[in-house]
C-alpha cells in the first residue's frame, strides 16, 4: 500500500552559527516543543541521464525518523509536493514505478545521491494546541553514487506546515526568520543541491530565446510533450481535471505538427499524429462522459420541481454509473500499454531529432502567421458552410466540423504569441469565444441524443417521460441561441484576425 501527503514548506540558508530567533513569540503560536535530533539517511534513485531531477520529481528510499520508506515525490506549484509514501522494500515498489514510468520509459533507475541528515526538530502549535509547523534545522552530508564521487555539507533551515495549515502562516514564520537574519535557500530541495554542489559541471542548461520559426515551433511542442509525461501521474492518482489536461495537451501538439507542415515534415509526423489522436480519444471516454452528465444534472435542476414526475434523477444515475464504470482502470490500461509508451518514445525521439524543413529557418513572424492565416481561412470557410445550411443535422455535423477547426485555429495563434505578441493573443482569445461557443452547442446535440435514449428507457419502463422532453426543448432552444449569436462572435474573431503585413 502507499498513501500521499501534501507537503508545503520553505528552506532557508543556514550555518553553525546560526541562531534560531525564539519561535515561541511568532505570532499564532501557543508553543514551540523541542522534540530533539534525528538521525536521517536516504538514497536517491533516478536515471543515469537524472530525466526525474529533470522533471523536479524525486524518489528516495530512506531510514531512520517516523517515516522510513520509499518516498516519490511530485511538483504541485512552486514550495508544493504530494509525497506519495510506499513501505521499506530492496526494490522500488511497483505502483511508484508506475507513477514515473512516462518520464524513465525504458531507462533503469539507480541509486545516484546519498543523503545522510541530522535533524533537529522544532513543533510549533497553536494556542489551542492545534499543530501549525515543523521547523528543523538540518545538518546534511551528501554523497555522489553515480556520475561522479564529489561529497558535499551543508546546514539548512525547513519549515513545513502542518496538514491542513494556513499557508499564511510560513509568511508570518518567514519574516521571523528573516528578522533574524536567515534568508531562503536558493535550492528548492535537497536533492536539486546535492545533484549541484557534487556535480558543478552538470548544472541544467539554460533553453536559448527562440530566434527562428522552427525555434517558436519546436519550444512549443517541447512543451506540450513535457505536459503529457508530467500530467501521465496526476492521472493515474485520479486527480481532478488531470484527464482534460493532458487530453488538451495531446490536441495542442497534434493541432502544432498538422498547423506547422512547412516547419515540421508532415510526411514524418504524420503517423504521431495519428496516435495523438487515438490518445486524446482514449483520455475522452471518461471525460466526455463527465461533461455530459454534468449538463443533464444541471438542466433537470433548473426544471421546477413541480415538472420532474417520475424517478428522473434515479435513472439519470444509473445511467451515469453504468457509463463511468471502469472507466478508471480503462485509462490506466491505457497508460500502461505498449502503445502509449511507444507515442512518448515517438514524441521523444521528435524532439531529440525534429524533421525540420526549409520554413523553420524563417523568420517567425513571418512563417508563423502564415500558418495562422491558414487555419483562420480554412475556419472561415466552415462556418460559412455551416450557416448556409438549414436548421438540422447537416447543419450540427457542419458546426461540429467547424468547431474542430476554431480550435485549431485558437491553438495555431497560441503557439505564435511569443513571436507575434498581442495580435496573436487577442486572436486566440476571440477564437476561443467560437470554439466556446461551438462546443457548447456540440455538447447540446450530445445531449439530445442521450436524452431521447433515456426517454425511450423511461417508458419502456413505464416511467413518465415528461421531464425528458422538457429538457430536450430547452436544448433545442440553447441549441437555436446558439446558432443566433454565432454570426456576432465569428465576426469579431475575424475582426482580430492575424492580417498579412504589406510586402510580405
Amino acid at each position: 500500500m502507499a498513501d500521499t501527503k501534501r507537503e508545503i514548506e520553505r528552506k532557508y540558508e543556514a550555518t553553525d552559527a546560526t541562531r534560531l530567533p525564539d519561535l515561541g513569540r511568532v505570532a499564532g503560536v501557543g508553543s514551540a516543543e523541542h522534540e530533539g535530533v534525528m538521525e536521517l539517511d536516504a538514497v536517491y534513485y533516478d536515471t543515469e541521464d537524472l530525466r526525474l531531477a529533470a522533471g523536479d520529481i524525486t524518489l528516495r528510499r530512506r531510514t531512520g525518523g517516523s517515516d522510513a520508506g520509499w518516498h516519490l515525490k511530485l511538483p504541485v506549484a512552486p514550495g508544493v509536493r504530494d509525497e506519495i509514501r510506499a513501505p521499506l522494500s530492496d526494490a522500488v515498489p511497483a505502483r511508484l514505478t508506475a507513477l514515473i514510468r512516462s518520464r524513465v520509459l525504458d531507462a533503469p533507475v539507480v541509486p545516484v545521491v546519498r543523503l545522510v541528515s541530522a535533524r533537529d526538530v522544532h513543533v510549533l502549535t497553536g494556542a489551542d494546541g492545534t499543530p501549525l509547523a515543523e521547523l528543523s534545522v538540518d545538518k546534511v552530508r551528501a554523497e555522489r553514487l553515480h556520475g561522479g564521487d564529489r561529497t558535499a555539507a551543508w546546514t539548512e533551515i525547513e519549515v513545513e506546515l502542518a496538514d491542513g495549515g494556513d499557508p499564511a502562516f510560513l509568511d508570518t514564520v518567514g519574516r521571523a526568520l528573516e528578522e533574524s537574519g536567515i534568508r531562503l535557500s536558493a535550492a528548492h530541495s535537497k536533492l536539486a543541491r546535492a545533484l549541484e554542489e557534487t556535480a558543478p559541471g552538470a548544472a541544467r542548461p539554460r533553453e536559448d530565446e527562440p530566434r527562428t520559426a522552427g525555434d517558436h515551433v519546436l519550444r512549443y511542442v517541447r512543451r506540450q510533450a513535457e505536459a503529457i509525461v508530467a500530467l501521465d501521474p496526476a492521472v493515474r492518482r485520479g486527480l481532478p481535471d488531470s484527464v482534460h489536461r493532458m487530453r488538451v495537451a495531446t490536441r495542442r501538439l497534434r493541432s502544432a505538427l498538422r498547423t506547422y507542415r512547412r516547419v515540421l515534415d508532415r510526411d514524418a509526423t504524420r503517423p504521431l499524429g495519428t496516435e495523438l489522436k487515438w490518445l486524446a480519444g482514449e483520455l475522452g471516454v471518461d471525460r466526455d462522459q463527465e461533461v455530459l452528465d454534468a449538463r443533464l444534472r444541471a438542466r433537470l435542476d433548473e426544471l421546477p420541481r413541480t415538472l420532474v414526475i417520475g424517478p428522473v434523477k434515479a435513472r439519470l444515475r444509473l445511467w451515469s454509473t453504468a457509463g463511468r464504470s471502469g472507466s478508471r482502470r480503462r485509462t490506466t490500461a491505457v497508460l500502461d500499454s505498449a502503445r502509449y509508451l511507444d507515442l512518448l518514445r515517438a514524441l521523444e525521439a521528435l524532439l531529440a531529432g525534429p524533421p525540420l524543413l526549409p520554413g523553420a529557418d524563417a523568420p517567425p513572424g513571418d512563417e508563423l502567421a502564415r500558418a495562422v492565416r491558414k487555419d483562420h481561412k480554412r475556419l472561415a470557410r466552415r462556418i460559412a458552410h455551416a450557416l448556409e445550411l438549414e436548421p438540422g443535422p447537416d447543419r450540427d455535423a457542419a458546426l461540429h466540423s467547424a468547431r474542430k477547426a476554431a480550435k485549431r485555429a485558437r491553438y495555431a495563434a497560441e503557439a505564435a504569441r511569443p513571436a507575434l505578441g498581442k495580435p496573436a493573443k487577442k486572436a486566440a482569445k476571440r477564437l476561443k469565444a467560437v470554439q466556446s461557443l461551438l462546443g457548447g452547442h456540440q455538447d447540446g446535440v450530445v445531449a439530445r441524443e442521450t436524452l431521447r435514449a433515456l426517454a425511450v428507457q423511461a417508458h419502456a419502463a413505464g416511467e413518465p417521460s415528461f421531464a425528458w422532453g422538457l429538457v430536450y426543448g430547452r436544448e433545442e432552444a440553447a441549441a437555436a441561441a446558439a446558432e443566433r449569436e454565432l454570426p456576432r462572435v465569428w465576426h469579431r474573431a475575424h475582426q482580430a484576425r492575424i492580417r498579412r503585413r504589406p510586402g510580405s
